[in-house]
C-alpha cells in the first residue's frame, strides 16, 4: 500500500512538472551563427571569475585556488592568494574590480575558506590590492559561518550597483530546511556591504534582532549569475534543482522562497515541496524547465551587438551552451542557443572593449565576433 501511495505522488509531481513546462514555455531557438569565437586564453580548468584590469589584461580566477593575470599572451600565477577549501563545488571564486579601481586599487574576490573552528569551509569575501605580481593589503569583509563539509552550494558572485553599494552570494550550503529561511544565519542569501565592508544602515534587517545585518535578500539556494541591469538594479539566477533554475531581480527584504516553494523537484525525481507560490514569497521572473545547470551571467549594452543588446546572456553547465535571454519589458519573450557543444560554461561578461567574453571548462575564454 505504501509503494502504491509513493507511484501515485510520483505520477502526481511528474503531471505538475510537464504541466509546469507548457505554462512556462517559450520555444528555444537554434543558434544563428552570425558570429565567429576566439579562444583569447587557452588552456584553463576551472576559469569561475574574470575580470579586466585599466591596461586591458585580464584577472582570471581558477577553482582550484590559482589566480592567473593574462597580459599580452601570457600568464602570471599572483601569488599570496589565500587558500581555498577546494572540494567539489568550493575554490577560488568570483573576482571583481572597485568601480573606482583607478583610484583605490581595490579588488574583490569570493572564495570558500577553511577560516573558523569547525571542519570544512563556507564562503567569504576579501579585498586586496595588486603589486609586482602578489595580493597585499588583504582585508576580510565577509565570512559565511559555520563551516561545513557539504561541498555544494558555496554561490557566489559579486556585483556593485551605480551607487556603490557591494552585493555578492552565498548558497544555501546544502543545508536547504535550514539557512535559506533563517535571517539569522548565513547561506541561501544575496548580501549588500559598503565598499569597506562595512554594513548599510538602510540595509533591511539591521533592527531584526539576531539577524546578520549583510543580508539584502534570502530564501535562494545557489546563486552562480549576477549581473547589474541597465537600469541599475541587481538580477541574479538560482542555480536550482531539477526543473528550479530561475531569474530573480532583486528586490531589498524579499524572501524568494526556497525551499518552501520551488517550480523544481529533487534530481532523484521525488518533491520538494507540494506549492510553487505562497503570499510573502517572490515569483521568479523565469524558471527553466528543464534545467540548464546556469552559471555566469551579464546583460548585454554594447552596439557591438545591436540584435542582442538590452538581453540577457546566461552560461548553461549541463547542455554546455550560451543561451540568449531576450526581454521585452522585463520579461522573457525568447531564448536562442549560441556557441552550442562549446563545453561547461562557467561565466559570461562583456568587457571594457564591448566584446562578449565567455569562460568554458577545460578550453579558456572564447571571445565572440559578430560577422
Amino acid at each position: 500500500m505504501k509503494f502504491s501511495s509513493f507511484l501515485i505522488s510520483l505520477a502526481i509531481v511528474f503531471s505538475a512538472c510537464a504541466q509546469q513546462q507548457k505554462e512556462n514555455d517559450i520555444t528555444l531557438q537554434n543558434d544563428p551563427k552570425n558570429y565567429t569565437t576566439e579562444i583569447v586564453v587557452p588552456d584553463l580548468q576551472i576559469p569561475w571569475g574574470m575580470a579586466w584590469l585599466p591596461d586591458g589584461s585580464m584577472l582570471i580566477t581558477e577553482k582550484s585556488g590559482e589566480l592567473i593575470h593574462f597580459k599580452n599572451g601570457n600568464k602570471t600565477s599572483i601569488g599570496n592568494v589565500p587558500e581555498v577549501y577546494n572540494r567539489n563545488q568550493g575554490g577560488l571564486l568570483d573576482i571583481e574590480l572597485h568601480p573606482k579601481y583607478k583610484e583605490n586599487g581595490w579588488l574583490y574576490i569570493t572564495y570558500s575558506s577553511k577560516e573558523g573552528a569547525e571542519k570544512g569551509g563556507n564562503t567569504a569575501l576579501i579585498r586586496a590590492k595588486l603589486n609586482n605580481n602578489q595580493l597585499t593589503n588583504i582585508e576580510k569583509l565577509y565570512k559565511g559561518t559555520p563551516n561545513t563539509t557539504k561541498g555544494h552550494h558555496f554561490g557566489s558572485r559579486i556585483e556593485f550597483d551605480n551607487e556603490g553599494y557591494l552585493y555578492f552570494s552565498i548558497g544555501d550550503r546544502g543545508n536547504r530546511d535550514i539557512n535559506p529561511q533563517d535571517i539569522t544565519r548565513d547561506g541561501g542569501k544575496i548580501y549588500r556591504l559598503h565598499d569597506d565592508g562595512s554594513i548599510p544602515k538602510d540595509n533591511p534587517f539591521v533592527t531584526k534582532n539576531g539577524a546578520k545585518k549583510a543580508v539584502f535578500s534570502y530564501g535562494h539556494r545557489n546563486p552562480q549569475g549576477m549581473a547589474i541591469h541597465p537600469n541599475g538594479t541587481i538580477w541574479v539566477h538560482e542555480h536550482g534543482p531539477r526543473g528550479g533554475d530561475e531569474i530573480n531581480p532583486i528586490i531589498k527584504g524579499a524572501n524568494y522562497g526556497w525551499p518552501v516553494i520551488t517550480y523544481g523537484i529533487n534530481y532523484s525525481g521525488t518533491s520538494i515541496t507540494d506549492i510553487t507560490k505562497k503570499e510573502g514569497m517572490e515569483q521568479p521572473l523565469y524558471y527553466w524547465v528543464p534545467s540548464i545547470a546556469p552559471s555566469g551571467m551579464d546583460f548585454i549594452t554594447s552596439d557591438i551587438y545591436p540584435q542582442w543588446k538590452n538581453n540577457l546572456l546566461v552560461g548553461s553547465l549541463v547542455f554546455q551552451y550560451l543561451e540568449l535571454v531576450e526581454l521585452t519589458d522585463d520579461k522573457v519573450t525568447g531564448r536562442k542557443k549560441l556557441l552550442e557543444g562549446i563545453g561547461r560554461v562557467r561565466n559570461v561578461r562583456q568587457g571594457p572593449d564591448g566584446f562578449i567574453y565567455v569562460a568554458v571548462e577545460n578550453k579558456g575564454i572564447v571571445k565572440i565576433i559578430p560577422n
